[in-house]
């Protein structure tokens, strides 16, 4: 079991040697207030005066002391190069490992010196410690940790948050819960009071760790002791209290020796607390320490075995990650090439070894933008969109010409179907844009291996980023080309003769071929009741058939007349003044002309006509030179072709209203057959022209751009955070292998 301590301290030095603190070992933490005797307890354990010594705060920086005994016979630890064969006792320092220190004076010059390298030359403290490992023949194997001691106030050139920053650095060491709390307390003080017993019962509520040393026993006031402090009825702790008596500041200044101190103090216990004696002063103390300490390293080592396990482990897949150091550059250009490749189309394709079970990547989302984003965006553009009942009657109308249509005309069923087929082109060159995106995100997320060469390589991933990215910009002028031609595909040849739309154009035949029957039985219906009636009227008396066919010729007579008067008004309207002196008399007066009908004259507007015989229209307001001159009403101009009134809100007839339902029903029919054809071509040649292209070009286009030797220096130039996390955790791996072969070399005996 005495072998256990020495366990504990090589693995202290495995562990600061890369100043790393991740395994919590078993250690004794020396915890009290300043100017408590906490460094004279310390000098009292080694039986050395070797620490700075002075009033106010001395120890600035964590001491983690290490004792090893050290017999005359042991060739494990002296060796006749470093000069340790007929020396009693010397010292070694961890920041200078090769220096063999026999002058206990020479340590404490050197822990001045370096804490004053560290902490400065005022008051301050530094959280880093100073490592010390102790030989001698005299001491027990103890690894010891002496603290900064509490302070409240600041002094001298000491920051304003001295307080603070002392009780961090001190939770620090006794959170540990593989530490032992060493509380020192002054006996000629109230423990009550006392701070660093605070502080141990705050991380120690059970005080299972916490041993208590009771110093200055000599300096009490007459007529009191520490009976009740020695027995515990004041403060109990678990682990026990010891009381010591330490040199003074006069026994330092007169250079008296541990060895005297601790006589003297022996027979100031056998006098003051004879009962009590061979439970207190420093040699029981010593040993109680070692016995503490390899007990409890007995009871933290399993754990402590089973963490170092687990922590090669992590640090070994951590190390995985980030690669082996470039031998050859060239080589390993080649390989993350072929990798990120690889991985590339492996997560286009769905078959990437680590799948994404969060969301969808990769080719998963190019599935959902073709079968659920075009396919909504497809559906969402109505057949008749845009379309109104009177534009396809007025199409309709424009596609007969001057000739009012006697059927349909084809004519304007492709004028709108084509109309309404344009409305695709936009989706689907929006579904192009998307899987764009999509092959652009998948750089990004291409598997974790490649992820991690590319952390390692930023030179290499942007360029890689670059060589891809134009690859995809390249071939999306193609494929948008190609989508636009899908579209103009279909509105080049509008096929009336496709299997689909031919169902729909004879049933819409055969509904307009019932629909004539009916019209037609309808008209038969209406001829019978007209000729029923004529027989009827000839069955009368033929005094009202004469006086009929009075009435009747009567009637033609006054049309006859009419329409003459009519044609004789439109032939004086248009021919020249000369022509129509024959009709009428040469002066402006209202003249009847030989049929009865006015002059032009009289008309509401007159024609001038000049001296060649051209008529001219005298309106208004005309820049002639003339005064315009005001009409009356009834002779304002009359327009004689007007515009074609707006109908949208005039009642459709019946036959309007059947071309109508005709066309719109012919356009739906044929609209779907077009929408189909297209939701299909459309990923088919997004898939040849954009993904299926880059997957099969992609090595070869990165190959042409990056693997060329000059390159390989530049791109392989390691990042330098990546470069210092790989020696970090390949610093670990090694402390963490070397600390398991310690730990292995333990037997179960050993712990016994």
């Amino acid at each position: 079991m005495e072998a256990l301590i020495p366990v504990i301290n090589k693995l202290q030095d495995v562990f600061n040697a890369i100043g790393s603190d991740v395994i919590q070992l078993p250690q004794i933490v020396v915890l009290g207030t300043q100017s408590s005797g906490k460094s004279s307890v310390i000098e009292s354990l080694v039986g050395r005066s070797f620490l700075p010594r002075g009033t106010g705060i001395v120890t600035r920086r964590p001491l983690v002391l290490q004792l090893v005994y050290t017999p005359k016979d042991d060739r494990e630890n002296r060796s006749a190069e470093n000069g340790t064969l007929d020396v009693d006792e010397w010292g070694t320092f961890l920041h200078a490992k090769h220096r063999i220190f026999k002058d206990f004076n020479d340590i404490r010059r050197e822990i001045e010196a370096e804490t004053e390298r560290m902490a400065g030359a005022n008051k301050g403290i530094c959280p880093e410690p100073i490592n010390l490992k102790i030989f001698s023949p005299t001491v027990v194997n103890l690894t010891l940790i002496d603290l900064p001691g509490i302070t409240k106030v600041p002094v001298g050139d000491q920051p304003e948050d001295i307080e603070q920053q002392i009780r961090q650095l001190v939770l620090k060491y006794i959170c540990n819960p593989n530490s032992i709390i060493l509380a020192v307390v002054t006996a000629n003080t109230d423990m009550a009071t006392s701070e660093s017993l605070k502080l141990s019962k705050d991380v120690d509520t059970d005080g299972r760790r916490t041993l208590a040393v009771v110093t200055k026993l000599d300096l009490m006031d007459a007529g009191t002791d520490a009976m009740e402090i020695l027995c515990g009825r004041v403060i109990p702790v678990k682990l026990g209290i010891i009381g010591v008596v330490n040199r003074s500041q006069q026994d330092i200044m007169n250079n008296k020796t541990i060895q005297d101190a601790l006589k003297d103090e022996t027979t100031f216990l056998q006098r003051k607390y004879p009962t009590l004696a061979n439970r207190n002063g420093t040699p029981y103390l010593a040993k109680t320490l070692n016995r503490l300490l390899m007990h409890h390293i007995r009871d933290c080592l399993p754990d402590l075995k089973t963490r170092v396990n687990v922590m090669i482990s992590q640090y070994q897949t951590l190390l995985n990650s980030y690669g082996e150091d470039v031998k050859d550059k060239s080589q390993t250009l080649l390989r993350i090439i072929m990798k990120f490749a690889s991985s590339y189309c492996s997560t286009v394709e769905g078959t990437a070894r680590n799948i994404e079970t969060t969301a969808l990547c990769g080719g998963a989302r190019i599935c959902y933008v073709f079968h659920v984003l075009f396919k909504e965006a497809l559906d969402g553009i109505h057949p008749l969109c845009g379309l109104t009942k009177m534009d396809i009657l007025t199409a309709i109308r424009n596609a007969t010409g001057p000739r009012p249509a006697l059927f349909v005309p084809e004519v304007s069923f492709e004028l709108l179907v084509k109309r309404q087929i344009r409305r695709l082109e936009d989706p689907s060159l929006r579904c192009v844009e998307l899987v764009h995106r999509e092959m652009q995100e998948i750089i990004q997320h291409c598997g974790t291996e490649v992820h991690h060469e590319m952390l390692r390589f930023p030179k290499l991933h942007e360029r890689i980023v670059d060589v891809v990215s134009q690859l995809l910009r390249r071939r999306l002028p193609e494929t948008n080309q190609m989508v636009n031609n899908l579209v103009a595909i279909e509105l080049a040849y509008i096929n009336t003769k496709h299997p689909d739309f031919h169902k729909d154009a004879a049933l819409v035949s055969s509904l307009l071929k019932n629909s004539d029957v009916e019209n037609s039985k309808h008209n038969r219906k209406n001829g019978t009741i007209a000729n029923v009636s004529s027989s009827v009227a000839l069955v009368g008396s033929t005094e009202s058939q004469s006086k009929m066919v009075n009435s009747k010729n009567d009637l033609a007579f006054n049309e006859q007349n009419k329409d003459q008067q009519q044609s004789h008004w439109l032939l004086n309207s248009l021919l020249p003044q000369g022509r129509s002196e024959s009709m009428g008399t040469a002066d402006n007066s209202p003249v009847r002309t030989r049929e009865g009908a006015r002059s032009p004259t009289s008309l509401p507007y007159s024609s001038n006509y000049d001296s060649t015989g051209s008529a001219g229209v005298i309106i208004p307001g005309t820049n002639d030179g003339r005064p315009s001159k005001t009409l009356s009403p009834q002779q304002k101009p009359v327009n004689l072709l007007p515009d074609v009134p707006a109908q949208n809100n005039r009642k459709l007839s019946e036959r309007e209203q059947r071309d109508c339902d005709v066309i719109e029903r012919l356009i739906k029919s044929y609209f779907y057959i077009v929408r189909k054809s297209i939701q299909d071509s459309v990923p088919k040649a997004v898939m040849h022209f954009l993904v299926n292209h880059v997957q099969d070009n992609l090595q070869s286009e990165l190959v042409t751009h990056l693997y060329k030797s000059a390159n390989a220096e530049a791109l392989l130039n390691e990042s330098e955070h990546v470069a210092l996390r790989r020696k970090e955790a390949s610093d670990m791996l090694k402390a963490l292998t070397a600390a398991g072969d310690i730990i292995s070399e333990i037997r179960e005996t050993h712990m016994w």
